[in-house]
């Protein structure tokens, strides 16, 4: 993981986020204080949608949320999000930080509803902020939304702060008690995986929109748990993202301990995936995402 040390071209900028994130989250070593021994050394992983833009019955459009120590990060948002959560039983004013992968509309379609909700739902009742990070360009597209929308989406003071990252470099930023890692994918110019480091040693990543490349190899290095996408079958390849094979053969060149497949378009629920997968991936379990599926690590 030597590679997603710090970009220390931005770590300044990220040291000024790290003060933000600190005081966001300071309540978290006094609910860490009670929180039982087994809760600390576990990571839940909640997919809340396993699909794509294609609309489908089975499955909803990408998101998921992973909770440790105490804290709850949501890794994208399609629309619908909102509703996926309160099926889940997961409180939308409990998300402390929103991660976004690219601003393709099934990633990013609840961010507008999702902000909404906070300043007008009686039932938002949380008062430290909810950290939002994307790759460069989140600032404009925001713009773009209060330009559509106007004060409607403009947050109570307080409840929101946006920070955009590097898409060019790997980057980091401490977010107590945990060490987020960004690093730049191959699908958009502004598509990033994240890894989320617990200070138990466990760690999470999820590799949102990619195809295959080094960046994301060295980001999964290693990982307790990767959520991958597998957007198409075996040898019905689609540019910018994976096939079976190639999650696998990610899992196993990163050394990954637990591989889950998601972002399933509708063709993929007629083909084996576990199969081409298996082939090249021999060491740890292959879970096939389901909405509402949760994972513990």
């Amino acid at each position: 993981m030597d590679s997603l040390i710090f970009d220390q071209s931005r770590l300044f900028q990220y040291s000024l986020i790290y003060k933000k994130v600190k005081h966001v989250h300071a309540w978290s070593k006094r609910y860490q204080k009670n929180m039982p021994e087994m809760q600390k050394n576990t990571m839940e992983v909640i997919i809340l949608g396993s699909g794509t833009c294609a609309p489908s019955i089975r499955r909803a459009g990408p998101c998921a949320c992973l909770r440790a120590y105490g804290q709850t990060f949501m890794i994208d948002s399609a629309a619908g999000t909102l509703r996926q959560m309160a099926r889940a039983g997961i409180p939308y004013d409990s998300i402390d930080t929103i991660l976004y992968t690219h601003f393709h509309p099934d990633h990013i379609g609840e961010f507008v509803p999702f902000i909404f909700a906070t300043k007008y739902a009686p039932g938002y009742r949380r008062s430290a902020p909810v950290m939002i990070f994307a790759a460069q360009g989140l600032k404009n597209f925001y713009n773009a939304m209060k330009m559509a929308f106007g004060n409607w989406v403009e947050p109570e003071e307080g409840r929101v702060i946006m920070e955009e990252l590097s898409c060019e470099t790997p980057a980091a930023i401490q977010s107590p008690p945990f060490i987020i890692r960004s690093a730049p994918v191959k699908h958009t110019p502004q598509s990033l995986a994240y890894r989320i480091e617990c200070p138990n040693g466990k760690t999470a990543v999820f590799s949102g929109d990619t195809d295959l490349c080094k960046n994301i190899i060295d980001i999964a290095a290693g990982a307790d748990i990767l959520v991958c996408e597998c957007a198409a079958p075996e040898g019905e390849k689609v540019q910018g993202h994976l096939t079976p094979s190639e999650a696998g053969s990610i899992a196993n060149e990163a050394g990954v301990k637990t591989l889950v497949l998601t972002h399933f378009y509708p063709d993929c629920d007629k083909h084996d995936v576990t199969g081409p997968c298996r082939a090249i991936y021999k060491d740890g379990p292959i879970i096939l995402a389901e909405d509402f599926m949760r994972v513990i690590i």
